[in-house]
This record gives structure tokens, C-alpha cells and sequence, in this order.
């Protein structure tokens, strides 16, 4: 029994080669068309589609709702994620600071400890509109992942260009 185990295993992890190393196929799949040519070139489908690839919208959101700045990693926006992990890192450190803080003056008997209570509320307010933001804006990129970008920056001698690309159809 454990040859028959030991069999399959060394059956399993045999190597295997590469399509790209298949010299046969590389050149089966590599058709040059020429403009004057009447066919057309067809690739067989790839095993990986860019698209399957793709972070659906509802992940992206739950995963930034969860953890904000994780869906916009997902779906490449890592900027965008550095901001959201800095506000939450922001957020989350003033509303210990104020608990900690609230919790002083409790301790004192001072009037001022209502004033606090606020403040920290307001910071765990803005630390749950974190979150919910953070989500919303991971959904959004989620459906426009694949759409093209029209908006280009680029440095000019005198400053900086800015185009904007608008298709339309005139029929």
C-alpha cells in the first residue's frame, strides 16, 4: 500500500513541460498575418483569462469594508489603499488616544470628561465612515477595473497637460 501511495506521488509530481517549451506549438500558435491576407489569426483561448483574474466588485467590497485599503490592493489601486489604510491608522489612534484620555478625566471627576465623550464618539464615527467609504469605493473600482483609462497627466515644458479622451459615435 504505501509503494502504491509512494507510486502516485512521484506519478503526480513528475515535471511536466511548459507550452512555451514546446517548439511544435509555439509555432502552430504564432501565425503572421500580412494586411493584404484575407485570414485571420485566431489564438487558441488561453487557461488564464484576464478576467478571471479580475477581483469581483462584491469581494472588493466586503474586503476593504473589513480591512480598509484591501479591496483597492486588490484591484490595483494601491495609492488609493495607502490612503485609506493612513486615515484608519489616524483614526483609530485618536480614538484610543481620547479613550484614553475620557478615561483620565473620569477618573479626576473633571467637567470636561463629557466634552471628551463627544470627541471620542466623533472618532468612531469617522472610523466607521472609514470603513463603509473604503468599501463603496472598492465595489466601484471592482466594475471599472477593465475600463479605459481616457485621462492623461503628463509634464510639459511650461507645466503640466492634462487630456481627456470623450468617444462618442456620429452616425
Amino acid at each position: 500500500m504505501a509503494c502504491l501511495a509512494l507510486g502516485l506521488g512521484a506519478l503526480l509530481a513528475a515535471p511536466v513541460g511548459a507550452a512555451a517549451q514546446d517548439s511544435t506549438a509555439a509555432a502552430r500558435d504564432s501565425v503572421v498575418v500580412t494586411p493584404g491576407d484575407s485570414a485571420v489569426a485566431s489564438r487558441p483561448a488561453s487557461a488564464v483569462d484576464s478576467l478571471a483574474l479580475r477581483t469581483s466588485p462584491m469581494a472588493a467590497f466586503w474586503r476593504s469594508f473589513l480591512l480598509p485599503g484591501w479591496g483597492q490592493a486588490r484591484v490595483g489601486r494601491k495609492l488609493t489603499a495607502g490612503i485609506f489604510i493612513a486615515w484608519e491608522g489616524t483614526t483609530l489612534a485618536m480614538s484610543l488616544k481620547t479613550r484614553h484620555e475620557l478615561a483620565y478625566l473620569r477618573r479626576t471627576n473633571s467637567a470636561r470628561a463629557e466634552d471628551k465623550r463627544r470627541e471620542h464618539e466623533d472618532w468612531l464615527v469617522l472610523l466607521g465612515f472609514n470603513h463603509l467609504l473604503a468599501g463603496l469605493e472598492a465595489y466601484v473600482s471592482g466594475h471599472l477595473t477593465d475600463f479605459p483609462p481616457d485621462l492623461k497627466l503628463q509634464a510639459m515644458p511650461g507645466g503640466l497637460g492634462a487630456s481627456i479622451s470623450i468617444p462618442f459615435r456620429v452616425r
